[in-house]
């Protein structure tokens, strides 16, 4: 089927070759077999189906590359905490953040934890966001984080936009176990039977004192490898750790959080291919005070990506608009800057810059229409962008 889209105000997508941004107006849009196939100034004919984008802008669907949406219940009691005074750390402490969240998941059933990881999904589309980076971890037990991980199959299979797993069991170690022998456990039998079956296509590692050490997720990481799962990382957040400096290492596509990081990790990020991801929702949620640095970042010419972080503790945010807009305030990246992040860079970081993350033809067809005169609109309007979107496209398809 061939599908034009038509009235189109104007078209942002990024130019590559200049690495700048890229507007173009009075433009047409052919769409076939869930490809973008031709952009073009002349009237398209012969197609199946036109779409009116009633003189919106297009944009990318937004790729939203770090959330942690396979959870149950929720933590607003540790929310009232901090307001309280106290920490991350000392709620750890205290038996509550991840752990929390590990004792409920573990208790539902694969069901209750669907519905659950649906309902905390489902409000990403009308934010915009077209594919979705979705890791385990609230598991932390073979037969757990298999059914994590299976409700991200079933969802991605249920949902109109595209979802990609994660594995990360070693996102705390949990109290039946020390550390080392939970490193064990993940190289000798989640990563193999994980792998096996197909269920992840990423490995991820909470890299921080009290979680998970240097030596430990290195070994974690190149086991992931050995059965070709990718890395990520979650990097320097609470304290420089050297985890920014053991992504590049060991050739990870993402290393992400960064509050903390140094010049020795932005050095060995700016000589690799890993993507810096900064999560500037969490910094908000929990009240710090330290952005990540991606000024310095980018201008010492490392990659940088934009991600909510969705998840149940630290971070209950959905829109990347809004993380655009935090990122702008705080974090020193300009509008341009932000909107590749959540594009092109976001795609870079799940290794899909060649199929999603541009308006360019032999991409995807993921495209969101926006009701707004131009790209500044977008965070402008924050806390209501969803009325400003006039149509979403997934492949091709209206939804």
């Amino acid at each position: 089927m061939k599908t034009k889209i038509t009235n189109i105000s104007k078209i942002y997508s990024w130019n590559t070759e200049l690495d700048i941004l890229d507007i173009k107006s009075n433009q047409e849009v052919l769409i076939e077999n869930n490809k973008i196939v031709k952009i073009t100034s002349k009237v398209i004919d012969d197609v199946d189906n036109t779409i009116d984008a009633e003189q919106s802008i297009l944009t990318p669907g937004f790729i939203d590359s770090h959330t942690h949406p396979i959870f149950i219940g929720n933590r607003a009691d540790e929310f009232k905490m901090r307001l309280e005074g106290k920490s991350y750390q000392d709620i750890k402490q205290e038996g509550g953040g991840i752990l929390s969240s590990i004792r409920a998941l573990r208790k539902a059933s694969f069901e209750q934890l669907y519905l659950s990881s649906l309902e905390n999904i489902n409000p990403f589309i009308k934010y915009g966001t077209t594919t979705l980076e979705a890791k385990s971890g609230y598991g932390l037990s073979l037969n757990d984080e298999i059914k994590s991980l299976k409700v991200i199959r079933k969802i991605n299979d249920d949902l109109d936009i595209d979802i990609i797993p994660t594995f990360l069991g070693a996102h705390a170690v949990p109290n039946e176990y020390s550390a080392d022998k939970y490193v064990d456990i993940i190289c000798n039998e989640m990563i193999p039977q994980i792998a096996e079956e197909k269920l992840a296509i990423f490995c991820d590692v909470f890299c921080e004192e009290g979680y998970f050490n240097i030596q430990q997720s290195r070994k974690i990481l190149n086991t992931a490898k050995s059965y070709s799962l990718v890395p990520r990382l979650h990097s320097d957040e609470f304290k420089y750790f050297g985890a920014s400096e053991l992504a590049s290492e060991v050739g990870a596509a993402s290393s992400d959080h960064l509050m903390m990081i140094n010049n020795n990790g932005i050095k060995a990020l700016s000589k690799s291919n890993t993507v810096a991801t900064l999560l500037p929702g969490t910094t908000f949620f929990l009240n710090k005070k330290t952005y990540a640095n991606g000024r310095k970042l980018i201008d010492n010419q490392c990659q940088v990506a934009l991600a909510s972080d969705f998840n149940p503790g630290t971070c209950t945010i959905r829109s990347l608009s809004n993380i655009m807009l935090l990122a702008v305030q705080n974090c020193g990246l300009t509008l341009d800057e932000a909107f590749l992040g959540v594009t092109y860079n976001a795609a870079k970081s799940l290794l899909k810059s060649d199929e999603i993350g541009l308006i360019e033809e032999g991409y995807n067809a993921d495209i969101v229409l926006w009701n707004t005169k131009s790209l500044n609109e977008i965070i402008y309007w924050y806390d209501s962008e969803y009325t400003k979107i006039n149509k979403i496209i997934k492949n091709g398809n209206l939804i």
